[in-house]
């Protein structure tokens, strides 16, 4: 039995590793491409370039992790069925529950490695990605409308509210042009606080620099609004660097305990995070995507030679895997629009492919 397993493994993990290194391959090429548009602005050169197309691999390998693991294990199983060794093994006894249970335990494996690359090493290379943008190209945008965040604070002149905007995040953590809109506990504008640039310290203060002022006074009636420009400011918040971290990285930036924090602070801020849960349910139901991916090809084995040579079977492969992507991509879309169980619209896709793959698998069995 170990020299069975030793047969399989090292096959399917060195088929799998080739088809990786070619996806990874042809992501680099793509991400370098499109960063040579910017080389010479402001310091960036093509080193930099090269350097963020390669702090952007480990996130791109966790995204076709589960494809890899589906087209190198059918291109084995498919190789070995037509040379007849599959044939051979299940002769000596290698029978459907066993070589089930084998490659079970290697996409299980392949999940462990997956769910290590896409909570702990892509998050870190994400970041470290964006502080390379951020230092040398001055700062990365946050889209057309910037990063909203919401506080709320129980002052001793009452409740207060507030609503943040951060057009763009700059190296070392700094925020660039804040918008900070306080609010009474009726909803009225009590002031706006403008920032060209700001640093959240650890006690969850954010030090203001290059401040415009601006208070709403109402007296019999009428509006004044004054003005007050300042160069410092401090201003007290509940809002914890990590938070606002969150907010100004890109989702891929985040790991999964803290995309679950994140999601937690806005329901306490009544804002909307279904978004932000069903991704949360695809982090943490993704790496067992590679389990399902083992399942799909096992079938390929049990296929004869004259069903199709290794390239088309290698080639329906790829249609699987680039169908399974297409619908989990689509159920997070309806999911996100019908306001679904998050977790159900996460784990729909695996579980479907996961039935048809084990349904596949017993017939094969069973008639041929």
């Amino acid at each position: 039995m170990k020299t069975v397993r030793r047969l399989f493994y090292v096959d399917i993990v060195s088929a799998v590793a080739f088809v990786g290194l070619a996806f990874l391959s042809l992501s680099f090429f793509i991400d370098f491409i499109d960063q040579l548009g910017d080389v010479g602005q402001g310091g960036y050169t093509v080193l930099h370039a090269t350097l963020y197309a390669l702090l952007l691999a480990p996130g791109h390998f966790y995204e076709v992790a589960p494809i890899a693991v589906l087209i190198g294990t059918i291109y084995t199983l498919s190789r070995m069925a037509q040379s007849s060794e599959f044939t051979i093994l299940r002769t000596g006894g290698l029978g459907p529950g066993r070589a089930l249970s084998l490659l079970a335990s290697l996409g299980l494996a392949f999940g462990v490695l997956t769910f290590f690359v896409g909570d702990y090493l892509a998050p870190l290379s994400e970041r470290q990605a964006s502080q390379l943008l951020a230092a040398d190209k001055g700062g990365v945008t946050l889209g057309r409308s910037g990063a909203w965040l919401k506080d709320h604070v129980n002052s001793p002149t009452g409740e207060r509210s507030y609503s943040i905007n951060v057009g763009s995040a700059g190296p070392k953590g700094q925020l660039h042009d804040i918008r900070i809109f306080e609010f009474d506990a009726d909803g009225r504008l009590l002031r706006r606080i403008g920032a060209a640039r700001a640093q959240v310290e650890t006690d969850q203060t954010w030090v203001l620099k290059d401040v415009t002022l601006t208070r709403w006074i109402n007296r019999d009636g009428s509006a004044q609004v004054p003005e007050q420009v300042l160069p410092e400011m401090i201003w007290h918040s509940t809002l914890s660097a990590a938070v606002v971290a969150a907010a100004v990285s890109p989702v891929g930036a985040m790991s999964t305990i803290e995309l679950a924090r994140y999601i937690a602070h806005l329901s306490d801020n009544e804002q909307a995070a279904q978004s932000h849960r069903i991704l949360f349910w695809k982090r943490a139901l993704y790496p067992f995507a590679c389990v399902v991916m083992v399942g799909l090809a096992l079938p390929f084995a049990y296929l004869h030679a004259r069903a199709g040579g290794v390239s088309l079977k290698v080639f329906g492969g790829i249609m699987l895997g680039i169908s399974f992507v297409l619908l989990n991509n689509v159920a997070g879309h309806l999911g996100l629009l019908r306001d679904w169980t998050p977790w159900m619209v996460a784990a729909a896709p695996s579980a479907l492919y996961l039935l048809a793959s084990l349904a596949a698998f017993s017939w094969l069995v069973r008639y041929r």
